[in-house]
C-alpha cells in the first residue's frame, strides 16, 4: 500500500513539464496576497535629479556628528559610493553632468531625415545600375537577333536561286 502511494506521487511530479508552475503555489501566494515567489521581478535602475543630488551632498557636508551621515544614507537609501561619484563629479565641474540622462544622446531629426535621403539615393543608384545592364543586354540581344536573321535571310536567297 505505501508502495503504491509512492507511485502516485512520483507520477505526479513525471507529469508536470520542466518550468511547469505548480497551482497549488500559485494559488496558495495569491489567495494570501504575497507575490508569486516563481516570478522574478527586474530591478529597474534608479535615476537621481541634479537637485536631488546636490542636495544630498549639502545635506552630507551639514552633518558634524558622527553617524549623521550614516543616517543621512539609510533614511535615503543610499551608499557611500553615490556620495563618492557625485563629489567627484561637483569637483570636476561638472554640475551639468549631475543631470545629464546616461545612455545614447537622441538623434537629431535632421541627421534622421539625412540618412533616409542617402539610403534612398544609394537604392536608386543600384536600380538605375541596373537598368543600365538590362538595357546593355536587351542591346546585344537585339543585335545578336539581327545577325542572326541577317546570316539567315542572306543564305535564304541562295537557297531558292537554284
Amino acid at each position: 500500500m505505501l508502495e503504491r502511494k509512492l507511485d502516485g506521487v512520483a507520477g505526479r511530479f513525471v507529469e508536470r513539464a520542466v518550468g511547469e508552475r505548480s497551482e497549488a503555489a500559485g494559488g496558495r501566494a495569491a489567495a494570501a496576497g504575497a507575490p508569486d515567489p516563481e516570478l522574478v521581478e527586474r530591478p529597474l535602475r534608479r535615476r537621481f535629479s541634479a537637485e536631488y543630488k546636490l542636495r544630498i551632498l549639502r545635506d552630507a557636508e551639514a552633518c558634524t556628528r558622527p553617524g549623521e551621515i550614516g543616517a543621512l544614507l539609510r533614511r535615503e537609501g543610499l551608499y557611500t559610493s553615490h556620495l563618492s561619484a557625485w563629489r567627484k563629479q561637483r569637483d570636476a565641474g561638472a554640475l551639468e553632468a549631475l543631470g545629464r540622462p546616461r545612455g545614447r544622446r537622441p538623434v537629431d531629426r535632421r541627421e534622421l531625415e539625412l540618412g533616409e535621403l542617402r539610403r534612398r539615393a544609394e537604392r536608386a543608384e543600384a536600380e538605375l545600375a541596373k537598368a543600365r545592364k538590362v538595357i546593355e543586354i536587351q542591346g546585344n540581344v537585339s543585335a545578336l537577333l539581327e545577325q542572326m536573321l541577317g546570316t539567315e535571310g542572306a543564305s535564304e536567297p541562295e537557297s531558292s536561286g537554284r
